[in-house]
């Protein structure tokens, strides 16, 4: 799913806020893709930053375990 990431105002001094836009790619009724807003979100800069990186560490160790399974499948099949 695509994102579509912009700062957005603050009433909060010294604090930032970014606007997620969550879009998926639909067809319109003449069959051109388009992007539709899913939903949207508004996060601390701060709080989305650190979210992120959780999920690349996850993401980065999900890899890793994937590419010992593919090592252990490849030494099966010989």
């Amino acid at each position: 799913m695509a994102k579509k990431i912009a700062e957005k105002a603050s009433d909060v001094v010294n604090s930032k806020n970014v606007e997620i836009k969550h879009l998926r790619t639909m067809k319109d009724e003449a069959g051109k893709e388009v992007s539709v807003v899913d939903w949207v979100e508004v996060k601390n800069v701060d709080g989305a930053i650190e979210q992120a990186e959780a999920e690349l560490a996850s993401a980065e160790a999900r890899v890793t375990e994937l590419k010992a399974d593919i090592v252990e499948y490849k030494k099966i099949k010989g």
